[in-house]
């Protein structure tokens, strides 16, 4: 599906991922695919587009979806082109489907998932999540990708992102090796290392995806808008082993914190 003549960021795009650890692509995916899609979640939620009232909690998790709306929104020639430009063709699978979502519902309430981390990536099988892991090889994932099907501003419980807050963490991982850290060991330092770093939202229109590097820090926030935030938020997984040492912009980021 790629095409090799066909660029979706140019150098300086490029080169602000490396830097930043992220991208926001707009028109990543058509709205008339979040349309459909949507229905198919506000479905699975349980709750009733047409009664708010019914609302009741800040967050409803829902797991991986395979319908065809999530499937053809994941497998764009942008984005297969865009994952070709960030972790090298060959180097990563098409997306077979889309999860998580946490649908994302106005509330007076704190949800219970907010907080800075990173998502890691090994060592899921652990129950407790705070034993999960992250390695400077970012093992298990080439990229972060939000995913907004539903139109996301300011009040609407964007993912909030630390900018250039990967670098901070590659360096805090590279000592590790390749066992790595658990997302408990790592956030025992309430990510200090990036609280200086520039914040800066999720939003965009529906159709929108930011492509973030694994290592990015970001957290949820309350919504205090009207309408409930639609956003999966998968990992792209790669087909071969990263490295620090490797060409693809993911992995000069690394090497960029190392040097």
């Amino acid at each position: 599906m790629s095409a090799p003549s066909y660029r979706t960021f140019n150098d300086a795009q490029i080169t602000q991922f490396i830097r930043q650890g992220f991208l926001c692509l707009e028109g990543a995916f058509p709205s008339s695919l979040a349309e459909e899609a949507r229905r198919i979640l506000w479905a699975a939620t349980g709750c009733d587009p047409h009664r708010p009232e019914h609302w009741t909690r800040p967050v409803v998790r829902l797991r991986h979806f395979t319908d065809a709306p999530f499937t053809a929104a994941a497998n764009t020639l942008r984005l297969h082109t865009a994952f070709d430009q960030l972790i090298g063709p060959g180097r990563w699978h098409p997306p077979a489907g889309l999860g998580t979502f946490p649908v994302r519902f106005p509330s007076p309430e704190v949800p219970p998932d907010v907080g800075w981390h990173i998502d890691v990536s090994f060592g899921t099988e652990h129950p407790d999540f705070l034993q999960w892991r992250a390695n400077v090889q970012s093992r298990g994932r080439a990229l972060l990708m939000l995913f907004l099907f539903s139109d996301v501003d300011e009040a609407d419980a964007p993912t909030r992102i630390r900018a250039g807050s990967h670098l901070g963490i590659a360096r805090r991982l590279a000592p590790a090796g390749e066992a790595g850290l658990t997302l408990g060991e790592l956030a025992s330092t309430g990510f200090a290392e990036s609280a200086d770093c520039e914040e800066v939202l999720a939003t965009g229109a529906a159709g929108t995806v930011y492509l973030c590097h694994p290592f990015l820090v970001h957290s949820a926030q309350p919504h205090r808008g009207s309408q409930p935030r639609f956003m999966a938020q998968p990992p792209l997984l790669p087909t071969v082993p990263l490295s620090p040492d490797g060409p693809s912009p993911v992995e000069q980021a690394i090497a960029l914190a190392l040097t």
